[in-house]
């Protein structure tokens, strides 16, 4: 995290980061299998994005470990966390587009924050890795706040600490409980479709959806509401 900034006109520009700024849904998927799989719990892609993606791992514990001690389940999911540290190291690359997109929002003096449910070992692991540590203004963290996603919290601090306003900023979200998240904050988010398909994002309360940084429509869309 760098100092912060503000933008004059209150505006921020607001990531999700596993399956938003780079495709790591794959790697979550066989870690939990891996590590959920004796517990009885085999999940496919359709299962995963419905069931897994996005959610805090004290949730996912709670309803796929229920049969385990508080202390047991988060020892399990830790597990989790570093079979996909292990699958991911060297592995990173950003979506496309990604790159550029950064690079205008920094040369227009527009902040930029990453808002997650992961931990933050796998948060800045993946920032690290992609280079990018230093765009981001703050990394919020949605497991060392009350309320991770869906609940807004995560989103209103990344507003926060930016001073920027909801209605001006855009937020980027891959998931179901991330849209949720960025949307009950007020902030139009666009669904990234590296999941979940454009009528899922949309009903999730996207504004629309992309299928990376380089989509025209999300080029577009940004260039009319950050006149840049």
């Amino acid at each position: 995290m760098i100092e912060a900034s503000y933008d004059a006109m209150g505006r921020a520009l607001l990531f999700d980061i596993d399956g938003t700024l780079a495709d790591t849904d794959p790697l979550h998927l066989k870690a939990f299998n891996k590590v959920l799989g004796p517990h009885g719990h085999v999940f496919d892609h359709a299962r995963f994005s419905r069931e897994l993606q996005g959610f805090a791992n004290v949730a996912i514990g709670e309803r796929f470990l229920p049969h385990e001690a508080p202390e047991r389940r988060a020892l399990i999911l830790d597990e989790k966390e570093e079979v996909f540290r292990t699958l991911v190291a060297g592995q990173i690359a950003p979506l496309p587009g990604l790159m550029a997109l950064l690079d205008r929002a920094d040369s227009a003096g527009i902040p930029m924050v990453a808002v997650t449910n992961a931990p933050r070992l796998n948060a800045e692991l993946l920032l690290s890795g992609l280079g990018i540590t230093h765009r981001f203004k703050a990394l919020v963290i949605g497991a060392e706040l009350p309320h991770g996603k869906p609940h807004p919290l995560p989103y209103q601090e990344g507003l926060r600490f930016v001073s920027a306003r909801p209605e001006t900023s855009i937020a980027f979200e891959d998931s179901r409980t991330g849209v949720q998240s960025a949307t009950a904050a007020g902030i139009p988010t666009i669904g990234i479709r590296t999941s979940l398909s454009h009528a899922d994002l949309v009903a999730s309360g996207a504004v629309t959806s992309a299928s990376a940084f380089d989509d025209p429509a999300l080029l577009a869309r940004l260039a009319s509401v950050m006149t840049w």
